[in-house]
């Protein structure tokens, strides 16, 4: 993996991991939140890929983008 680091708007620093190859994002981790690895679900072609439990950013979305409605918890 490459990596990449800046600060998020909450002042944090986030740590993006990226593939070597395509420079896709593959994952990313904050370092407040040691045991949470944030994966870029889009990077599977997986069609039984568990769906997502929360948003980030809804406030930020594209009109055409709809959440589903499983998605119980939303941070904006």
């Amino acid at each position: 993996m490459k990596e990449f680091e800046r600060l998020g708007d909450s002042g944090q620093t986030v740590t993006f991991r990226f593939c070597p190859l395509c420079g896709s994002t593959v994952y990313w981790t904050l370092p407040s939140q040691p045991g949470l690895i944030a994966v870029a679900v889009g990077a599977f072609a997986d069609a039984d890929y568990p769906p997502p439990w929360f948003s980030v950013y809804e406030r930020r979305r594209h009109r055409w983008v709809d959440v589903p409605p499983s998605v119980t918890e939303r941070l904006d």
